[in-house]
């Protein structure tokens, strides 16, 4: 993981705004969202490897992912970058799940924060630079 200086940081935004415009630029609120917290990813490879990240806080109102009704606030967090190197194929020894009906079929990262190499950086740099463009005034 490589922290990226921003004028993202601290900034508060309002929410549907700043998703919409990311959104039109590439990035997509990261599957691991709660309602407090979460944040914007874009892959930066075709391999869906490298990503950059833009973290995010609640501070006001109620985050419903893609929903039109979400009113939040978000301040951001500390931008970074980030590469998983993933094992290809199934997990031979997958556990089942919920009474036998579902597995997890899918193995853990053999590298969860592997080196990222400068191309990476600079493509995250060059498109955070996108993305404070489109969400700050």
């Amino acid at each position: 993981m490589i922290p990226l200086h921003s004028r993202l940081t601290s900034s508060v935004r309002d929410y549907r705004p700043v998703r919409d415009a990311l959104t039109e630029r590439g990035f997509a609120l990261g599957g691991a969202w709660d309602y407090d917290n979460g944040s914007f990813d874009c892959a930066l490879d075709e391999e869906n490897k490298v990503w950059l990240r833009l973290p995010f806080q609640v501070t006001d109102g109620h985050l419903d992912g893609e929903s039109p009704e979400a009113d939040a606030q978000i301040r951001f967090g500390s931008p970074f970058v980030l590469k998983h190197l993933y094992n290809e194929g199934l997990d031979a020894e997958a556990q089942p799940r919920t009474m036998g009906a579902l597995f997890d079929q899918f193995q853990d990262p053999v590298d969860a924060d592997a080196e990222i190499e400068p191309q990476w950086v600079d493509k995250a740099r060059r498109r955070l630079q996108e993305a404070e463009s489109a969400c700050l005034p």
